[in-house]
């Protein structure tokens, strides 16, 4: 059912709609700040290259995207017909029922909610160094930049959806405009011995741990289902929503294929393995500083830290939209579901989101912990996280259009293009769940004891579904953002 039913069953005070104009390109442009293409380019490729010990990652990047765009037939056409709010948690909902949703959006929350606080960390380190490298400032706690970064972000999300995107859309021009200016500099000088095919043959994936590899092209992909869940903020979402997320996939299968090719012709294909595991960080960088200069290399310094915080700005809008939805639903309270008279902005919910990731990284500062730690761990729950909510979804998708007979939607969109895509995201979930140790950077046993915490809140939504439907028919009749 549409959302304007559901509203009219809430106080007029919560149901206000979030506002926005958002056009197909400020939608793709905050999809794309979720990974930050610089940061991308900069820390994932290499990284990719050096542990998955493959001069293949061009080509496991086009694949990865043939897939997600199989992914995005079927999600695309889902949401077509499927006017809610929400993202996977509508999705879930409507197709495997509302206890599935709650869990789905309850793995939502946590896997955005923990990719925020790893980026928070991450760029509070990126900022301390390049303080001292640039500048000479005595080292400080990372922590306190992640704290400023914190509030930086929790006052952009406070504002209208549009003034957000804007900043997003600039802060993306500048890290292509770089990355165009990389690549174009490295294949006219042929790089360090020449451009080369090889990494678009498949014999550049014999001897290759195809698993690891896999798994994190995949998570560089992370945040596409963003543009639904902007739906209503979207001009004219029946149009905008499909074109962001299919442009989105684009953009990002090629980006990432062509940057990591082109990594492996600036460094050279006889040494970049070598390189890149042992300093998957410097790799890139000192790669631009070849073909660039020095200067330049200084400048993406700072780059790569506008780049982390446009991911963290998008992270938390995404997140924000997400307890705005639970919290519009009576799931969480209400009063976070108020939206602001002028701004058209969920502004509690983003408050809420806001001291949440400030009380974590407080603990953090106060208590001392390794930022480094915390950013590679949360990042892999979040990936994880979000791996498992793409295959629910995915079978979300089938079984909901299977019901919609009515809709009269051919088998290649309603069967065989999602079925080839929960069948690939169930490979990526083996592939996880074997790797996850590595992913997190923790003991097998940790790693044990992550992955039943992540299943177990999922269950924990479906048993809190169940009992709503037991014991508060209202609020379970609105989960999901439908009523029924």
């Amino acid at each position: 059912m549409s959302t304007l039913s559901l509203q009219a069953t809430l106080p007029e005070t919560e149901t206000k709609k979030l506002k926005g104009t958002m056009s197909t390109t400020e939608i793709v442009c905050s999809v794309l700040a979720f990974n930050g293409p610089f940061s991308v380019v900069t820390g994932y490729a290499p990284v990719i290259i050096g542990v998955g010990h493959t001069l293949g990652v061009p080509l496991i990047f086009l694949l990865c995207g043939v897939f997600f765009m199989l992914f995005a037939v079927g999600f695309t056409t889902m949401g077509q017909h499927l006017e809610n709010p929400g993202a996977f948690y509508s999705y879930i909902t409507a197709g495997l029922g509302k206890p599935a949703g709650l869990g789905g959006a309850f793995l939502a929350l946590l896997a955005y909610l923990s990719i925020a606080i790893g980026v928070y960390a991450f760029a509070g380190y990126t900022v301390d160094l390049f303080l001292q490298h640039t500048f000479g400032i005595p080292a400080l706690s990372s922590w306190l930049f992640a704290l400023a970064l914190i509030g930086l972000v929790g006052v952009l999300g406070y504002f209208k959806i549009n003034l957000s995107a804007r900043v997003l859309t600039m802060v993306l021009a500048i890290e292509m405009v770089m990355i165009f200016a990389f690549n174009i500099s490295t294949l006219a000088s042929g790089g360090a011995e020449g451009i080369t095919l090889a990494p678009l043959s498949l014999g550049s994936l014999e001897g290759a741990n195809i698993g690891l590899a896999v798994l994190f092209c995949i998570v560089c992909f992370g945040g596409f289902e963003a543009a639904a869940i902007y739906h209503e903020e979207a001009a004219n979402p029946s149009k905008t929503i499909p074109r962001a997320t299919y442009l989105s996939i684009i953009v990002m299968c090629l980006l990432y294929a062509i940057c990591s090719w082109v990594i492996v012709t600036a460094v050279g294909s006889s040494t970049v393995i070598d390189a890149t595991l042992n300093d998957p960080a410097g790799t890139t960088l000192t790669a631009i500083g070849v073909a660039l200069g020095k200067t330049v290399q200084g400048m993406c310094n700072a780059l790569l830290i506008t780049s982390l915080f446009a991911c963290a700005l998008s992270t938390h809008n995404v997140t924000t939209r997400y307890v705005y939805s639970l919290s519009v639903d009576g799931v969480l309270s209400r009063a976070f579901a108020k939206v602001h008279a002028k701004q058209g902005s969920p502004y509690r919910a983003s408050a809420i989101v806001t001291v949440i990731t400030l009380i974590f990284t407080l603990c953090s500062f106060v208590g001392n912990v390794s930022v480094s730690k915390v950013y590679i761990a949360f990042a892999g729950v979040g990936a994880y996280a979000l791996i498992l909510l793409m295959l629910l979804t995915g079978i979300a998708v089938i079984t909901y259009l299977h019901r919609r007979r009515d809709l009269k939607i051919g088998a290649f969109k309603s069967k065989i293009a999602p079925a080839l895509a929960v069948l690939g995201m169930l490979v990526a979930l083996v592939l996880g769940s074997m790797n996850f140790a590595i992913l997190i950077d923790g003991s097998q046993g940790i790693a044990l004891l992550v992955i039943g915490l992540l299943y177990g809140l999922f269950l924990l939504g479906v048993g809190l579904g169940m009992y709503y439907r037991k014991n508060k028919p209202s609020i379970y009749s609105c989960i999901g953002r439908q009523l029924g």
